[in-house]
């Protein structure tokens, strides 16, 4: 899938504000900091569609984007940044769980997954419940760049060993790095394969 047009729908802090569509949607979480706005712009080849910052927890709404007139990538506000009021996190997660598990036109979700570091409990926490409640995801690693690539490698490998211990068997798995630009055409093309059976 190559992108050729892109727009900016709008930001939304409400379910009740998402628009009325019956366009497939699929959605970009993870970890404050995970390096999502950056693999966003560079899935979508625009370096300033989402806003990249250096401060953690940027993202406050349900940005929303139409692609090639076809999908919607929404953008979800970064989870687990403990710098931002309790009142704020909890308000931001459950509309955040709300939208999983009631938006019909949601088809995917990517989680992504600092491969630089080790397993985060939150993330464990997000993969387990989305599996129990059957909702389609995908692993996305990010930051899999080549100079850090061993210590990637090992974390990955610690990060699948811990969900084996729950899962049968684990979800779609991309590895990618915004920097060195890996994983785009393997993202896009599990992308147009799901819009194909929609």
């Amino acid at each position: 899938m190559n992108i050729t047009s892109r727009q900016f729908i709008g930001s939304f802090n409400t379910l009740g504000e998402l628009p009325m569509t019956d366009i497939p949607e699929f959605c970009f979480i993870g970890r404050s900091n995970v390096g999502k706005s950056s693999l966003i712009n560079y899935i979508t080849g625009k370096k300033d569609l989402a806003k990249v910052s250096s401060t953690p927890g940027k993202t406050q709404s349900l940005n929303y984007f139409l692609l090639n007139k076809l999908w919607h990538l929404v953008d979800l506000p970064g989870y687990g940044y403990a710098k931002r009021s309790k009142s704020l996190r909890t308000s931001w997660e459950k509309t955040m769980y709300q939208y999983f598990e009631s938006r019909e036109t949601l088809v995917n979700i990517f989680l992504l997954i600092d491969s630089r570091i080790k397993p985060m409990k939150s993330d464990l926490e997000m993969i387990d419940w989305l599996g129990e409640r059957g909702i389609p995801f995908a692993i996305v690693y990010t930051k899999a760049d080549t100079r850090e690539l061993k210590l990637c490698r090992i974390n990955i490998e610690l990060f699948e060993k811990t969900l084996s211990e729950n899962w049968e068997e684990l979800p779609k798995r991309f590895l990618t790095s915004s920097e060195e630009r890996k994983g785009k055409e393997e993202i896009l093309e599990y992308i147009n394969e799901i819009i194909i059976s929609y």
